[in-house]
């Protein structure tokens, strides 16, 4: 993804690279962050200086791990910086941190920056408001098998965007996974099925199961560039935005 990031930024008018970091003995480290790319050398060096990235950059690009969340979000408000926020797997301590550093700064976090992603999340939330609890809803989800957290991030905002369809809590509703005798499923639940193999980009599908039919919804991802496009995107659309929680609906004008 950063290497996918350093080329649609370099490619995009109106956006100019201040750098790149990796963590410690990175075997990135050191090499010109254009040149790791792919591209012609830019003269600007892979670093694991983050303060000196966030003080440099108007928008930093964030694709990293959640544990580094808190620190990169402290650093933003430091700097007055905003961020690109495309990291998932975040525990409540970590979203949290995020929540708090959006009353300053002006932040983008996206479980999915794929413009299609985007519309599904929109078209759920409204068919889940539509249906109601007659339609059981499942979501599944494949991803390459060195993904490390499960659900996906973006099948847990596939789910979140059907709870919100509906006006409950999806911490309240969701079940995320089922093994041996689990007993008949419960109304209003919503399910979660991860699958992991091979090298898939990444494959959702929200499931209306309701009496005599069904309603499905799928996005098949087969390039990364999607999520590298949509977030240079969002960091041009952030530029005159006020401080606050953003996602990618907003950026695309499908927000409440």
């Amino acid at each position: 993804m950063g290497q996918k990031l350093v080329r649609e930024v370099l490619a995009t008018d109106g956006c100019d690279l201040s750098g790149g970091t990796e963590c410690t003995n990175h075997q990135a480290l050191g090499k010109d962050v254009a040149a790791a790319a792919g591209l012609e050398p830019c003269g600007i060096r892979i670093r694991e200086d983050a303060p000196a990235l966030f003080l440099a950059s108007d928008v930093i690009i964030d694709f990293t791990t959640a544990e580094i969340t808190q620190k990169h979000t402290a650093l933003a408000v430091q700097h007055d910086t905003k961020l690109i926020l495309g990291t998932t797997g975040h525990d409540e301590e970590q979203i949290t941190s995020i929540n708090v550093a959006a009353k300053r700064i002006t932040i983008v976090k996206a479980m999915n920056f794929s413009m299609g992603i985007s519309l599904m999340l929109a078209l759920t939330r409204n068919l889940a408001k539509t249906l109601g609890n007659d339609f059981d809803i499942e979501i599944l989800e494949m991803h390459h098998k060195h993904k490390v957290d499960a659900p996906s991030g973006t099948a847990i905002g596939l789910g979140n965007a059907a709870a919100k369809g509906r006006g409950v809590s999806l911490a309240d509703v969701a079940r995320r996974s089922r093994d041996g005798i689990t007993g008949k499923r419960e109304n209003g639940e919503i399910g979660f099925a991860s699958l992991r193999g091979g090298d898939a980009v990444g494959e959702h599908k929200v499931i209306f199961a309701g009496p005599s039919e069904r309603i499905e919804l799928g996005h098949i991802a087969s390039s990364r560039e999607i999520f590298s496009k949509g977030a240079v995107r969002a960091a041009l659309w952030s530029e005159d935005k006020n401080p606050g929680l953003y996602d990618m609906l907003d950026v695309l004008g499908f927000g409440d």
